[in-house]
Order: structure tokens, then sequence, then C-alpha cells
């Protein structure tokens, strides 16, 4: 299995970033898919989740109307469109994928996103 994010980088604030999730090794269509935030000194945190079909999704308090997870299981792929960045949203985003069959989870390496002027 296999998990790699991608799409961090540096934005002033009120700005966008889209992160971007290929995930392999998982039966996508059985798969829930989240998106993670660790900042620097603090532990890692729940920030988005989608569920295999697609159509539910939940997010934390902290993004929700900013941020927007989706999934494309023809591609894979797992998406975080964020808008509307704060410098609180500042860390490093991990992608998780959860076979919710078996019960395995599989973390990626990180992208990090920072956000100043």
């Amino acid at each position: 299995v296999q998990v790699v994010e991608s799409g961090g980088g540096s934005v002033q604030p009120g700005g966008s970033l889209r992160l971007s999730c290929v995930v392999s090794g998982f039966t996508l269509s059985r798969t829930i898919l989240s998106w993670y935030s660790q900042p620097p000194g603090s532990m890692r945190g729940l920030v988005a989740t989608i569920d295999s079909s697609g159509r539910q999704t939940s997010y934390a308090d902290s993004v929700k109307g900013r941020f927007t997870i989706s999934r494309d299981n023809a591609e894979n792929t797992v998406y975080l469109q964020m808008d509307s960045l704060k410098p609180e949203d500042s860390s490093v985003y991990y992608c998780q994928a959860r076979d919710t069959y078996y019960g395995y989870t599989a973390w990626g390496q990180g992208t990090r996103v920072t956000v100043s002027s």
C-alpha cells in the first residue's frame, strides 16, 4: 500500500491551495480517506473525511466553509481544496487511507503548508 501527498507550499493569507493524495494498494470502494493536520509542536488532528462513495463528508469546525474534500476513485486520488487560508492553517498535512473491511490504515509522508505574509 502507498499514500503520497503533494500540493503543499507557501501562500499569503486569503490565498488558496489544493492538496492531492494518490492512494495505491487499496480497494477504494471500501476505503475512507481523510486529511489530518499537525502544526509544529502539536498533535495530529482530523481536518476532513470523505466516505468511500464520496457522498458523505465531515470537517473540523475550524475549516468548515473554507476547505473542501473530494475524491476521484478512478484516479485513486483524494483532494483537499483549501480556500481563504489563515496563518493558523500553517501545518504539515497528512493523508490517511482506511480500509473499512479489513481495518488497515496507511499514512502519507505529509506535505507542508505555510500561510504567511
